[in-house]
């Protein structure tokens, strides 16, 4: 063989190895790993504070079962809006718009490991966690996905439900049945969407405006969505200390969620009071809707936590 042909056989080899790593990669991407994390720590949490004690292997298979559905509604999100992503710059290079995945594909593998995880969870646990459960995944696939998102500049509000369920899930795997401090959870969490999505539409408006997308910042402006932030941080302080007052939770957590929820308050002035035209537009590339936005993903990692920690030292010191 020739050194011209097996210097053009070399890069043809590298590309063959590349693209079945990249292929493994993808169906994991199609999943949304990112958004899985947050939403199986939240299952998590409401798994180990509710009462009672779940064998390590229920408590396993309940998370994966959490992780499988969350991954299953992702793929299904995905393989919806491959005709919005190609058209938003950073959805673009997903695996379906980006030609790495078939559109037929992706759907069979979200209603695949749909079926699984409703039926890991029924099986492990009981009848309302998988119900729960399966109602997660209709709920962001069909009444997010394919209704309120592109109807409804509300669509964050209402579609935030979906990735609500979580602890309420985990926390009726341990014991069969709902209490006040899951809903207070979920209640948590819904609050937590819109500023959080809010906060990074107002720097990716363009975008959503590109895709047709109603965000609030492309129906109603970026003033209105500033406001709306603000207004919505001061509620989920407000509602993030419930189990406190309540006697749900101890000193631990109360701190926990003040100072968090006083941190993301003051994000939220920051955007509010950002320089800006008089149309809300920043005019420093958005940098305090930015910091807001890492902001919240750290805030209810760290409440959740808060949470956890309290509950642990409940259960040491009695």
């Amino acid at each position: 063989m020739s050194g011209a042909a097996t210097a053009e056989r070399a890069p043809r080899q590298r590309f063959e190895t590349a693209r079945v790593g990249t292929r493994a990669h993808d169906w994991v991407q199609l999943l949304k790993p990112r958004v899985i994390s947050l939403v199986v720590f939240t299952g998590a949490a409401g798994l180990i504070v509710a009462p009672g004690r779940v064998s390590p292997v229920i408590a396993a298979v309940s998370i994966l079962s959490i992780c499988l559905a969350s991954g299953a509604a992702g793929a299904i999100n995905m393989w919806y809006d491959r005709d919005i992503d190609i058209v938003m710059q950073r959805t673009a290079t997903r695996p379906i718009p980006g030609g790495r995945i078939p559109p037929d594909a992706a759907l069979g593998y979200g209603a695949g490991l749909s079926v699984l995880s409703v039926a890991l969870m029924w099986l492990a646990t009981n009848t309302l966690a998988a119900a729960i459960l399966a109602f997660s995944i209709f709920f962001y696939a069909v009444i997010y996905t394919m209704w309120l998102k592109r109807s409804t500049p509300q669509n964050i509000v209402i579609g935030g439900a979906a990735g609500a369920f979580p602890p309420m899930i985990g926390w009726a795997a341990a014991t069969g049945s709902l209490s006040v401090l899951p809903i207070v959870m979920f209640a948590i969490v819904f609050l937590w969407t819109p500023p959080h999505f809010w906060s990074l539409s107002l720097y990716a408006c363009k975008d959503y405006g590109r895709a047709g997308i109603p965000m609030l910042p492309v129906v109603r402006g970026a003033r209105h969505t500033r406001w709306n932030i603000f207004v919505y941080t001061l509620i989920l302080l407000a509602v993030s200390l419930v189990p406190s007052f309540l006697h749900l939770c101890g000193i631990l957590y109360t701190l926990t969620a003040l100072i968090l929820g006083l941190g993301f308050v003051a994000c939220a002035v920051r955007v509010l009071l950002e320089k800006q035209d008089a149309g809300g537009v920043s005019l420093n590339g958005d940098k305090a809707a930015r910091l807001s936005f890492r902001f919240s993903l750290a805030y209810l990692f760290l409440l959740f936590c808060g949470l956890l920690a309290d509950h642990g030292l409940t259960w040491w010191l009695s």
